[in-house]
């Protein structure tokens, strides 16, 4: 998706149509428009002939977008997980790999980001077969790999609100709910995580129809997505009239919930009730 921007920005700057961008490589119109859009693999040669035709002869630049477009063809970290991952899930972490700033509010679970491994297999047995441990274990270790976003040199900003209600809630037993409020803690001191807590002494506030995630890429051109989770899968929204509400709802939250600065009393407070 973000080569496909990056390809119509170039396109555009170009002051081509996608017709006339088209023609020189013997393609559709619509090949073109699949593309941009990134739901295409690429071929190599068409992104060098498209760059060519674009006008693009800085040797860097060119270099940077051929190694996007290898990236992009790339088998995605999760591959290997293939036989435990339903396709919306597939679709989420491939977002959650590309965004810059991921805003999240829970009602229920700490976000998947932030989990300790037994509180994440405490999560997943809730909602499998507990006759079929190798196969929460391998989610669980899918869950603990995805957590290595949050390690790379340019991690995306994480942003999240939770709902009192998590912190007390004792998924996995007390001794689990503990090490994972410490784990939270712990993050607190990361300069690319904000964590903030939603009392029950609120009362009443913005995000009344349950937890939510709004992603933002790095392109202005690539629009924000909402992440609804539910109990059979997932729902993506794109629409800007959705996606608005949403952030504005997401916003008003921050302003609502306790503030950055009481997160660490707040969890020390939740420990101590614990002891």
């Amino acid at each position: 998706m973000q080569l496909g921007v990056r390809l119509r920005a170039l396109r555009r700057r170009a002051g081509m149509s996608r017709e006339d961008a088209a023609y020189p490589l013997r393609a559709s119109e619509s090949k073109i428009s699949r593309m941009e859009l990134g739901r295409v693999g690429f071929k190599e040669r068409d992104i060098a002939d498209l760059l060519t035709l674009y006008g693009v002869e800085d040797p860097d630049e060119r270099a940077h977008l051929l190694d996007f477009a290898r990236e992009a063809n790339a088998p995605s970290w999760w591959h290997s997980y293939g036989d435990v991952l339903d396709t919306w899930l597939q679709t989420y972490l491939d977002f959650e790999q590309a965004a810059e700033l991921i805003r999240t509010y829970e009602i229920q679970f700490v976000p998947g980001l932030l989990q300790t491994e037994a509180y994440a297999r405490a999560v997943i047995s809730l909602g499998y077969d507990p006759a079929a441990p190798s196969e929460i274990e391998r989610r669980a270790k899918l869950r603990m790999e995805r957590q290595q976003l949050l390690l790379r040199p340019d991690p995306p900003k994480l942003w999240v609100v939770l709902d009192e209600a998590v912190l007390r809630r004792p998924i996995g037993g007390v001794a689990v709910l503990r090490e994972q409020i410490e784990a939270l803690l712990a993050m607190t001191d990361s300069p690319h995580v904000r964590l903030q807590v939603m009392p029950f002494a609120s009362g009443g506030h913005a995000a009344v129809g349950g937890a939510f995630s709004v992603l933002r890429f790095p392109y202005q051109e690539l629009a924000d997505i909402v992440y609804i989770d539910h109990l059979t899968g997932g729902l993506y929204l794109d629409k800007r009239e959705e996606v608005d509400r949403y952030a504005a709802a997401i916003s008003r939250l921050f302003i609502e919930a306790a503030p950055l600065s009481e997160t660490p009393a707040i969890l020390e407070g939740m420990l101590r009730q614990l002891d």
